[in-house]
């Protein structure tokens, strides 16, 4: 019996597949994700003068247009922490350290260590 286009395909590529772990260490992205990021940078730097707010991802919704100066103040938080970031609304989110790309999950264990300050995402994370 002849093989199927799609068992063909599976063989040519089943390099390119990807893993459960690295499809974790993906960058995500939207708005939910520089959500999650104002929770966790709020806790981590509390007290910090990079400290930001705590943002919904609704607010952050409305304020592209109307408010970005929270964009600049998630930035500098993780600024604070060694981390570079480059949000987008509509993709995933690009954050690097030590000239390395990092995924989300990456970036926060490398802001925690540089700041001194272990937590699980139950410390950061609640609505």
């Amino acid at each position: 019996m002849a093989e199927s286009k799609t068992e063909k395909m599976r063989k040519l590529f089943a390099d390119k597949q990807v893993s459960a772990e690295e499809l974790e260490n993906v960058a995500g992205g939207t708005k939910d994700q520089i959500a999650d990021d104002s929770c966790f940078l709020n806790i981590l730097l509390l007290g910090h003068p990079a400290q930001c707010d705590r943002y919904g991802s609704a607010k952050l919704k409305y304020d592209i247009a109307n408010n970005p100066s929270r964009y600049k103040e998630i930035r500098n938080a993780w600024a604070a922490c060694g981390v570079e970031v480059t949000m987008h609304a509509d993709r995933g989110n690009e954050y690097r350290a030590d000239g390395k790309y990092l995924s989300q999950s990456q970036a926060m264990d490398y802001a925690m260590k540089r700041m001194g300050k272990m937590m699980k995402k139950s410390d950061w994370y609640w609505e």
